[in-house]
């Protein structure tokens, strides 16, 4: 039987080791993230009623998201009315974020998305409060996902599709 050189075994020994103590080393040292902690989560501001449940639920949906959400809870269709959107875009909230207008129950995705793409737009609408979007999709809703459009709201009011949800390919 012949042993094995010293050298070889060394370089074994360092080419597993040295990998593991390197992950563990990254690990130790990086810094723990919490969407709803980063210095860098995005400002919210959002109006609604005092009592409605499912705006809550959707500013915990930005919380979880990595927004930093301000609720007034005093209504909003004043504030819907100073910042322009029409009325048939209405929702149960109101949000401003980076200078545009989040109508309703807007994924926090679209917002992202919204932010990064900067179109000349006021903002987003999701008119009504389909089941199934954030805020109206807890276990009350039994798992229902209605179809809903994200609408891009240009200045003048009009709108066209930002994103489809829950539509089948034969309806979309």
């Amino acid at each position: 039987m012949t042993a094995t050189p010293a050298p070889l075994r060394r370089r074994q020994w360092l080419a597993t080791t040295l990998p593991l103590l390197g992950a563990g080393l990254a690990a130790a040292l990086a810094p723990r993230w919490s969407p709803a902690a980063t210095p860098s989560a995005v400002p919210v501001e959002v109006w609604k009623d005092p009592s409605c449940g499912c705006c809550k639920d959707w500013v915990d949906h930005m919380e979880a998201h990595g927004f930093q959400v301000t609720v007034h809870a005093t209504g909003n269709n004043a504030v819907r009315a100073r910042l322009g959107l029409p009325q048939k875009l209405g929702s149960c909230h109101t949000a401003l974020v980076g200078g545009y207008v989040v109508e309703g129950h807007v994924p926090a995705s679209d917002v992202r998305a919204l932010l990064q793409q900067k179109p000349k737009a006021l903002g987003l609408a999701v008119p009504g409060m389909p089941v199934g979007s954030p805020g109206m999709d807890g276990p009350v809703y039994g798992g229902r996902r209605d179809p809903y459009d994200v609408l891009l709201v240009a200045h003048d009011g009009s709108t066209r599709v930002f994103k489809r949800y829950n539509h089948t390919k034969a309806s979309a």
